[in-house]
Formats: C-alpha cells, sequence, structure tokens
C-alpha cells in the first residue's frame, strides 16, 4: 500500500503542481482500505473540509487507479499523540528552526501631532495607522471608501455633495478608519481647516463641562465655526439635552455649507432614543454602509498584517493554507483577523516554531469555538434558492432546460455539495432524480462561472450567508 500511495502522491504532485500539493496534500496519510472506503487522515478538521469540498473527486480519481474497487473517500482527523509522532519522523517533516533573531529597534520617527481641535476644543486623538494607504476597499465596503475619499477632496468647499456622510456597520468593519482616514487627508489637503474628531461620549462629557461652567453658549458657538466635524460611535449619544444640542450643531453645520461624518452601528432610522427629526436629519445625506467582509476581502487583509509583522520581524511568515484556513475561520471582522495574526506571530516569537495549520487552528481555536455552522439540509438550499432566484421548487426539481430555471438548479447543487455532507448520488435524487454525473457537471460549471462571472459569484456568496445565518 505504501507504494501505492507514493505513486498517488507523485500524480497528485504532477497534476495540481508542486504549490498546491505542498500546502494541502503534504500532510495527509493514508490509512486503510475497506469494503471499498479508503481512509485518509489529516491534522486538522479545516483540512478535512476543505479536502473533502475541492479536491474530494480528483484524489478519489488517482486513487482509483492504483487500488481497485475504491467507491468512496472518508477523512479522518488525527489526534494530537499522532501529531507528536510525525513530528519525530525525519521523512517529509519540517526541520525545527532556530529562534528568530530579535527584530532592531527602527530608528526614531518624528513625532506625529495626532491631535484634532480648535476654537479651544481637544478632539478624541487620532491613530496613524488609520490612514487611507492602510485601508483596503472590497464589495462590502467600497462606496463608504469612495464617499470618503470625495469628503477630503471636498474639504473646504462652499457646498460638499454629501453631507452628512452617515456610515454604519458592525464592530470592526472600518467605521474607525475611515473616520481617521478622512482626518488625517484632511489634515494634509487643508492644514488650515477647522478640523474636530470626536467620540459621541467624548462630546456629551465636554458638552456637560460646559454647562457646568456656565460656558454652555460660547460652546455652542465655536463648535458651529468648525469647517469638518467627525463623530463616531454616534449610537451611544445618549440623553435628551445632548441629543438636542447635537441637532441644533449638525443643523447649523450643514446649513452652512460645513461637513458632517457620523459613523454608528445601524442606520439612522434606528438610532434608538433619537428623535425622528434627527434621525431623518442623518439619512438625508449619504448613507453607507459597510459590510460583511467577504472571503477575499478578508484574504487581503490577513496578507496586510502579515506583511506588516514580516517588516517589523523579517524571518516570520505565514504559509498560504494557514491564509486560507483563517480567512475561512474567521469572518466576524478586521478586528479579529488582526488579533489572530498576533497570536499566531507571537507564538512563532515565544516558542520558536513554524506556523503550520495545526499550530495556527490550536492557536484560534478559542475563535472558531462555537462557530460551528449549523447544520445545513437540502431542504435549505431548494427553500432558498427558490425564493431568491423566483423559480417555483417544482420548476426546479423538473425536468425543465430553460435556463432562468438552469442556472438556479445549478447553483443550489453546488450549494448541496459545498455546504452538506450528502453524496453526488442522493443530491441528484433530492433534485429531481437525476444522476450523478448531472450533479458533478453542475458543480464544476458553477465553479468555472464562479471564476469570471462576478454577478453569480455574489449570488453564490449571498446564498452561503443567508443559509449559514
Amino acid at each position: 500500500m505504501a507504494q501505492k500511495w507514493q505513486r498517488i502522491q507523485k500524480r497528485l504532485r504532477a497534476e495540481l503542481g508542486e504549490d498546491v500539493f505542498t500546502s494541502w496534500f503534504g500532510r495527509v496519510e493514508l490509512e486503510s482500505l475497506e469494503d471499498g472506503c479508503l481512509q485518509v487522515s489529516v491534522p486538522t478538521k479545516f483540512l478535512s473540509k476543505w479536502l473533502r469540498s475541492h479536491y474530494s473527486e480528483h484524489l478519489l480519481k488517482c486513487c482509483s487507479a492504483e487500488f481497485d474497487n475504491v467507491e468512496r473517500l472518508e477523512f479522518r482527523v488525527r489526534q494530537p499523540h499522532d501529531a507528536v509522532r510525525m513530528k519525530q519522523q525525519p521523512a517529509g517533516g519540517t526541520a525545527e528552526r532556530q529562534p528568530a533573531p530579535a527584530a532592531q529597534p527602527s530608528a526614531a520617527r518624528p513625532a506625529v501631532d495626532t491631535r484634532t481641535g480648535c476654537e479651544g476644543f481637544e478632539g478624541s486623538p487620532l491613530d496613524t495607522r488609520f490612514t487611507f494607504e492602510s485601508f483596503l476597499v472590497g464589495n462590502a465596503n467600497r462606496l463608504a471608501h469612495a464617499a470618503a475619499l470625495q469628503v477630503v477632496e471636498s474639504a473646504g468647499e462652499e457646498t460638499s455633495r454629501y453631507n452628512p456622510l452617515y456610515l454604519h456597520g458592525k464592530v470592526g468593519l472600518g467605521k474607525t478608519h475611515l473616520l481617521h482616514a478622512i482626518a488625517w487627508g484632511v489634515k494634509q489637503r487643508k492644514p488650515n481647516a477647522k478640523l474636530l474628531y470626536l467620540t459621541a461620549e467624548r462630546f456629551m462629557y465636554s458638552f456637560a463641562e460646559a454647562l457646568q461652567s456656565r460656558g454652555g453658549p460660547a460652546y455652542k458657538d465655536r463648535l458651529r465655526n468648525i469647517d469638518v466635524l467627525l463623530i463616531d460611535d454616534m449610537e451611544f449619544l445618549q440623553g435628551r439635552t445632548f441629543q438636542q444640542e447635537f441637532c441644533h450643531t449638525l443643523n447649523s453645520l450643514i446649513d452652512g455649507g460645513k461637513q458632517v461624518v457620523v459613523a454608528a452601528d445601524c442606520v439612522p432610522m434606528q438610532l434608538e432614543g433619537f428623535d425622528a427629526r434627527m434621525r431623518s436629519r442623518l439619512a438625508g445625506g449619504l448613507v453607507a454602509e459597510l459590510g460583511a467582509m467577504d472571503y477575499d476581502l478578508r484574504h487581503q487583509i490577513l496578507k496586510r498584517r502579515v506583511q506588516d509583522k514580516a517588516a517589523e520581524d523579517p524571518g516570520f511568515q505565514i504559509p498560504d493554507a494557514v491564509i486560507d484556513f483563517l480567512a475561512s475561520e474567521l469572518t466576524e471582522g478586521g478586528r479579529e483577523l488582526e488579533g489572530a495574526i498576533t497570536r499566531i506571530h507571537a507564538a512563532y516569537k515565544l516558542t520558536a516554531q513554524p506556523v503550520t495549520l495545526e499550530t495556527a487552528e490550536h492557536i484560534i481555536a478559542d475563535l472558531v469555538r462555537g462557530k460551528e455552522p449549523k447544520r445545513i439540509k437540502i431542504d435549505d438550499i431548494l427553500r432558498v434558492v427558490t425564493k431568491h432566484f423566483g423559480v417555483n421548487r417544482s420548476d426546479l426539481l423538473s425536468s425543465r432546460r430553460n435556463r432562468s430555471i438552469v442556472r438556479p438548479r445549478q447553483i443550489g447543487m453546488y450549494l448541496a455539495k459545498s455546504l452538506t455532507s450528502r453524496s453526488l448520488p442522493e443530491i441528484g435524487r433530492r433534485f429531481g432524480g437525476r444522476d450523478h454525473t448531472t450533479v458533478l457537471h453542475a458543480i464544476r460549471k458553477v465553479d468555472e462561472l464562479i471564476e469570471t462571472d462576478t454577478a453569480l459569484r455574489e449570488d453564490v456568496e449571498i446564498l452561503k450567508r443567508l443559509l449559514r445565518d
């Protein structure tokens, strides 16, 4: 069996290329062959899921060429003590490296003024890392990014195209980053502009302090002379007095042609405790969402964070397979992604061990734990697909060949293979009694179209999100 497995590995390497083979098959081991079931083992659950959904057909084909009567594959996740034994084997293992030398301290940078404020105001501090150059753009944040750039370009002009600009999205999706980027952009483009960046909490504190010192009227007058006002965490602006004062300030600034940018975790109409007039005024400008990051954007962010760490520590690197794993498993937002890279880098520095899929899965286990996707049924897929494309379930399961029916049917089969553990014959039976070769053709067709058809790729991502949520 060992010689046959070596021939299978050689064929996989030749057909898939060295990079793909090393990333996904380098730690796959042959376990047993019994009753037509070939069992292989892998070190992590992620690798098992990835191979099952992306390469099971290819691997089964290669194995069938060497072994008689192989009908199916089974992936087993090796236990930790198995991994220990693997590390003790010299063949095929990764040699332990010496601890990476400590990064040399960089030359002292000139001090950067991170404050905003004028007319006696002291704004909240800015983060020098949060610039337009470091903001990565994807489908989820493209509109918000473009609008923020437009705010900088029109700063100081008599009229602003988008006023107020209202940015909203869940935690960790880049709202604060864009506010800081706007502030840095305005400071660079219009150094004399009166710019003020405040969190809602800072605004309430400064206004309350002004009222206590009986400086309320002067405070209001100074605030309304600001050229660009940036308010973060708007949902935390609580209290009727504070909200009324902000509403008056908002109206005064907008009517005077001054730019206002607000960030919150929800759309204006969902701000709790705000009166209808204020919600309406906030919704009257451009409302731009920073949506959930898709896989491609998460992958970009992870690659950038690894590059940042490598600039500080030249010996640090993370294999592409680990980046793929992190991008697939961590879906909450940018802070979670940055935290994962920070953890992995710390482990690399402290243990002097190379970064592998196995170590990465262990390091971020608490981030992934509890996020196991719900069990998705083919009935769920049929329901969501028919609703999304506006077709009848009976048509989807029928023999009709209209393009408007065929494409949703193929996408449904693709999702059934990607999101469930059902076999090709069973998927075919659930989709109107079709042959497994029809299902396989549909899966390959959708795989091809995802690479070239943006609209279809977005449809598939939306459907996956609906099914997982």
